[in-house]
């Protein structure tokens, strides 16, 4: 019933602003900032190597949709990554609280 949505952005700042739109628009619950990550990838025939802000995204089954639909319009990468996670298990007190936040 839960899904995690794995991204990435350039700062901890971009990141934070975009989850709080989507708390904001009930979209996800919550949204985890990891900053500090390093990406090292092929972008336009150019090896980069960059330092970006790893994000988890909280959001239910029902909701998947549209929190990717935001994430993708609010987010100021050209290819966001957007990575589609399903827990086996999760603690049902967290999840309640999860389908409580996030509109259907």
């Amino acid at each position: 019933m839960i899904r995690l949505i794995l991204t990435t952005f350039a700062t901890a700042d971009d990141a934070a602003r975009v989850i709080r739109q989507l708390v904001e628009e009930k979209v996800i619950a919550c949204g985890t900032i990891l900053p500090g990550s390093r990406s090292i990838y092929a972008w336009k025939g150019v090896i980069e190597d960059a330092s970006e802000a790893v994000v988890f995204l909280k959001t239910s089954v029902a909701g998947m949709e549209k929190a990717q639909e935001r994430l993708l319009a609010l987010h100021p990468y050209e290819t966001a990554e957007c990575l589609v996670l399903a827990p086996d298990q999760v603690a049902p007190k967290y999840r309640d609280w999860v389908l409580e936040q996030v509109e259907s």
